[in-house]
């Protein structure tokens, strides 16, 4: 058998900027997937998706042939139909991985609850292209598009700055070792939020994001490199503000967390999957009572 893992993702800062140039700030995340291979036969591949809790939330068989026509089926095979054409682009990046092979046997498992967020697609993808040997940025692109940050999550153990330099990715660790980082907390907003379709709004509320870039930029770099929890918070909420202009919608907190005594930041997609929260006092009485039960320190979530 072999196996293959790639790390969960959370993006801190140049949250939709990051598409068309700017600086972002991201942390691979404790939680990710794991991909197994063994042989098959038939020609064709047995797939079976874990859960977290060990439950299969996905399962079918895709025979070669229609991985290499990219044979969808109707919508209510909407999982197969993505999978098939993942491995279809796949395919096509390197065919040899059928040469000589009767078939595969595939297992994901992932090692946070799928609608988490973190990055169920992106460590798949990773974890596909580190199994054929091809670039999980161009696999990526061909297949969900989207920055690729998710996919720098998945390879890197630390803290990274993450840009698209004409359209190729640029990758650089950074040190992030605040002493306020246990006044750091991720909580779970109990929906998951479509990244292709906030991508979509996105594009479609643009207004010359070109002039903007050096002040995410900024912000970004002051961000990482922040000293004081009182700094950070305040860096944090000029980025919220930013981006509530550039997408003409209310910041988390002014929606659902209006009282509350602290910092609250979106992370990727806007109003789903986790928000970042900075305050002095554990906020885990305050969002329990408002039904946000899962709320992870920095340390239980971030590598």
């Amino acid at each position: 058998m072999q196996r293959f893992y790639s790390n969960g993702k959370l993006l801190i800062t140049g949250e939709y900027v990051v598409l068309d140039g700017a600086e972002a700030f991201a942390l691979p995340t404790k939680f990710g997937q794991y991909l197994d291979v063994e042989e098959g036969t038939h020609n064709q591949i047995v797939w079976t998706s874990y859960d977290s809790d060990n439950t299969i939330w996905f399962e079918d068989i895709i025979s070669f042939q229609t991985m290499k026509d990219k044979q969808t089926e109707d919508d209510n095979k909407s999982i197969k139909n993505t999978l098939v054409e993942i491995l279809h682009e796949a395919y096509k990046l390197n065919p040899s991985f059928l040469d000589g092979v009767s078939g595969y046997k595939i297992q994901t498992r992932l090692t946070f609850p799928k609608l988490w967020g973190l990055g169920t697609s992106s460590t798949l993808i990773n974890n596909l292209a580190q199994f054929l040997q091809i670039d999980a940025f161009e696999l990526l692109k061909k297949s969900f598009g989207g920055s690729g940050y998710d996919i720098a999550c998945a390879q890197c153990n630390s803290p990274i700055l993450y840009q698209l330099v004409e359209e190729k990715p640029t990758v650089k660790s950074v040190s992030f070792n605040p002493e306020f980082k246990d006044k750091i907390y991720f909580v779970y907003l109990n929906q998951k939020q479509n990244s292709r379709n906030a991508i979509a709004n996105y594009y479609n509320k643009q207004v010359n994001i070109a002039s903007q870039l050096p002040f995410f930029n900024s912000l970004t770099q002051k961000v990482i490199n922040a000293v004081t929890i009182t700094e950070f918070s305040n860096l944090l909420e000029h980025h919220e503000v930013a981006m509530s202009h550039i997408l003409e919608s209310a910041t988390i907190k002014e929606s659902l967390f209006e009282d509350f005594p602290g910092t609250i930041k979106s992370l990727g997609a806007w109003g789903g999957d986790f928000v970042m929260v900075v305050t002095e006092e554990n906020p885990k009485n305050y969002f329990k009572e408002r039904g946000f039960d899962v709320i992870l320190t920095y340390s239980e979530m971030i590598l």
